[in-house]
């Protein structure tokens, strides 16, 4: 494999790092301190602003057509301003699941007059969207959403509750995955919609997470009223969207968050082993974790580049990007854990003040096993990893062939 850019590409690089460099701060410990202390209201001002300029410099979906307001591009020129991006605090985090994962349903099944309605206002930020699958009966399980759409006329009247939506508080529009006919397979009966996010019926409740978020939702949909011309696909085909929609999910979360071993190993460089003898980098048992860690990073990174190398030849990533979330999710869990019990009794204390890393081993802990649910959890992906990766025999399903209404459920 080779990972030199092509001259377009290094041409596609210098242009999106100079656009960056004109914009944003490079990261830093002091960008990031400041990033951080900005008020939801200050944030998500710069956010905006950042992405009307990121738009106008074309940006924004750069793998979409240019009638879609993108460049056309291989995906891989994506992959390359994704790479100079995450050297930048640039405030891009509230648009991503919009334009990673919910305007690209629209634009793969709704009519041109839908997507001139929303696609070039997503781009620029002007509206912000969410994802509205998960239900506290059907997280993995999307296919047994609960959630119904009833047909009035020319519209549908929705009830029911969705959770862990990411970014409902701030978001103007939703995908919604409904159930619209129980008297089929669970997969069978599902329908997607637009939702206003504003309108009578949908009410936002956020969720105080234990990191200190509030990033994920509850949400409630009370005879809201949605007419037909929102649906997002077929009646009853809602399955097979949301597949479209999840499979960029998984993607987009799989990359890394947080310290990994290179911070920690500068972290255990200066504190105490627990054993009392020098310090903790010279401890035995703390350097077979480092080095299982480095391990894994290298295993993901190489699992990587086979995604990039398909994509620098126009192929579509499978299924083996789930591995990448399965292997970062439970080792970022793993590296904090560490670091905080290595602290012993101050291990307690994750003021960013007085924290290492300003606390960020705590927050990466603590936010850590919602990652490992997030986009499907470890269960979940790693049946999809054993059954379209190494190919192994599927699970036996007791709901095939039975009508969601009777299914059976807990009292």
């Amino acid at each position: 494999m080779d990972f030199n850019d092509t001259p377009e590409e290094a041409k596609f690089r210098a242009e999106a790092r100079a656009f960056l460099e004109a914009n944003v701060k490079p990261k830093s410990a002091e960008s990031d301190r400041l990033q951080r202390k900005l008020s939801p209201a200050d944030y998500m001002k710069a956010a905006k602003a950042y992405q009307a300029k990121k738009a106008e410099a074309g940006f924004t979906g750069i793998t979409w057509a240019k009638e879609q307001g993108g460049r056309g591009l291989p995906p891989i020129f994506s992959v390359i301003f994704g790479q100079e991006e995450a050297k930048f605090d640039a405030p891009a985090a509230p648009f991503s699941i919009g334009l990673g994962m919910c305007v690209p349903t629209v634009i793969a099944f709704c009519d041109e007059a839908t997507k001139d309605r929303y696609v070039q206002k997503a781009l620029r930020g002007d509206e912000i969207w969410c994802q509205l699958f998960s239900e506290p009966g059907a997280g993995s399980d999307v296919a047994a959403s609960k959630t119904k759409a009833i047909r009035d006329g020319d519209d549908w009247i929705i009830n029911g509750q969705k959770v862990w939506t990411t970014g409902a508080q701030f978001s103007d529009y939703g995908i919604l995955l409904v159930r619209t006919n129980p008297d089929v397979e669970k997969h069978k009966g599902l329908t997607m919609f637009i939702v206003d996010m504003k309108q009578k019926g949908v009410e936002v409740r956020p969720i105080h997470q234990m990191s200190g978020g509030r990033d994920f939702n509850e949400v409630y949909f009370t005879d809201v009223r949605i007419p037909d011309s929102s649906r997002v696909g077929e009646p009853g085909q809602g399955w097979g969207v949301a597949l479209v929609t999840l499979m960029n999910e998984r993607l987009a979360v799989g990359g890394s968050y947080g310290p990994d071993y290179k911070e920690i190993f500068e972290f255990a460089k200066g504190i105490a082993s627990p054993t009392g003898e020098g310090t903790l980098i010279q401890d035995e048992s703390f350097r077979q974790k480092l080095a299982d860690w480095i391990v894994r990073a290298e295993g993901y990174k190489l699992a990587k580049f086979r995604t990039m190398t398909a994509l620098s030849k126009g192929q579509t990533p499978g299924p083996e990007s789930s591995i990448g979330k399965v292997i970062n999710a439970n080792q970022m869990m793993d590296i904090g854990n560490t670091a905080i019990e290595a602290q012993d009794h101050y291990g307690i204390i994750n003021d960013g003040d007085l924290a290492p890393l300003e606390g960020a081993f705590h927050q990466s802990y603590m936010f850590a096993p919602g990652l490992r649910i997030a986009g499907g959890t470890d269960e979940i992906l790693k049946n999809i990893i054993a059954e379209r990766v190494l190919g192994l025999p599927q699970d036996h399903r007791a709901d095939k062939g039975i009508a969601f209404k009777d299914l059976p459920t807990g009292r």
